[in-house]
This record gives structure tokens, C-alpha cells and sequence, in this order.
């Protein structure tokens, strides 16, 4: 009896791509089921988020007192196989009150497996960045400003004598089982939620 080699390999490959437009179709999904959150709701988050950060991020703290704007976003999904993606709402805060509403969304292609959970705050430094944000149509983050991540190593030798101006993200909360996380490509965009 012989064999055709290429018919497990068919399998498979239709395997691989039903599973791709199957993520692609939840990635969809999500912005939709995303964009229920209320500005209370988005608010509430946010207040939750930068408390938990401040107390398990010193440098973030110190960051605040210095920052013309904080930009967070408390939740992040990120998910996929092969095909993936990422999405979440947040606000942008300054001098402590909320000023604008945003929501990151990126996309990615590759080997990658998984989902997972995570939050960030950008903390802008200079007026020229908040007002670049602010006058933009929709931030690709590197395009544009520099954004630096603090990883926990910088975060310990930080000192607002050393930051004077640009963007400091700084990652929290990650939850799941996905590597990776990063925000280069994630545009950023203005939105109304509703009240």
C-alpha cells in the first residue's frame, strides 16, 4: 500500500490556518466587547491600577511627581497562535485628573502560542510629548517619541535627576501563559466612551 506523503501535511497545514482565523476572529472580537467599559468603569480601573503600581514600583511613584501626563492602561488582552493580537482601554491623567480616554490595539504574526493579561502606564516627561499624543490621530508607538521600558533593574536605579524628559512605560500585572510582552507597533488612539 502506498503512502501519500502530503496528506498528513495537508492535515496539518489546514489544521494550523482553522486555528489562525479562528484567533483572528476572537481578536476581532474583542475590541467589541471591550469598548462596554464605561469611563466610570475605565476610571475605576485605572485608580486601581496606578495604586498597585506606585506600591510595587517605587520608581513609578517618584516618576508621578515629576510627570506632565500619565497615560494607563490597566488591562491588557494579548493573545493568539501564529496570528495574534492585543487590546485595551485606558486614560490619560494629568495633574491627577483624567483628561482623555485611549485605547491600544497591536497586532502580531509569528511563532507564538497562548494568552495572557497585563497592564502598563506611560509617563510623559515633557509637554512636547503629552502634546504629541494628544494632537495625533492615532500613536504608533516608535513612531514619533522615544519610549524607554523600565525594566526592574532600571527602575532601581532611578532618580529624577536622571530622567528630564521623553516617555517611561512601565509593565504590571501580567497574568497567563504567553512570552513576550512588549508595545512597539501598539497604536493608540482617542476615544468617547460612554458615560
Amino acid at each position: 500500500m502506498k503512502t501519500d506523503w502530503k496528506q498528513p501535511n495537508r492535515r496539518r497545514l489546514t489544521q494550523v490556518l482553522a486555528l489562525g482565523w479562528i484567533g483572528t476572529l476572537l481578536m476581532l472580537a474583542l475590541p467589541q466587547i471591550s469598548l462596554a467599559a464605561t469611563a466610570a468603569e475605565i476610571n475605576r480601573d485605572v485608580d486601581i491600577a496606578l495604586k498597585t503600581l506606585y506600591q510595587t514600583t517605587p520608581a513609578a511613584k517618584k516618576m508621578a511627581g515629576i510627570a506632565k501626563g500619565i497615560l494607563v492602561f490597566p488591562d491588557i488582552i494579548k493573545g493568539g497562535f501564529i496570528i495574534g493580537g492585543q487590546y485595551g482601554e485606558g486614560a490619560l491623567r494629568v495633574g491627577g485628573k483624567t483628561t482623555g480616554f485611549y485605547r491600544t490595539i497591536a497586532a502580531s504574526y509569528g511563532l507564538q502560542a497562548g494568552a495572557q493579561s497585563f497592564g502598563y502606564a506611560l509617563f510623559f516627561l515633557s509637554d512636547a510629548d503629552l502634546k504629541y499624543l494628544k494632537s495625533s490621530k492615532g500613536w504608533e508607538i516608535g513612531i514619533g517619541p522615544t519610549v524607554v521600558v523600565m525594566d526592574e533593574g532600571m527602575a532601581r536605579t532611578f532618580s529624577t535627576t536622571t530622567a528630564k524628559s521623553g516617555i517611561y512605560a512601565f509593565f504590571f500585572d501580567q497574568r497567563g501563559l504567553m512570552a513576550g510582552l512588549g508595545i512597539q507597533g501598539s497604536k493608540i488612539t482617542q476615544i468617547q466612551p460612554d458615560k
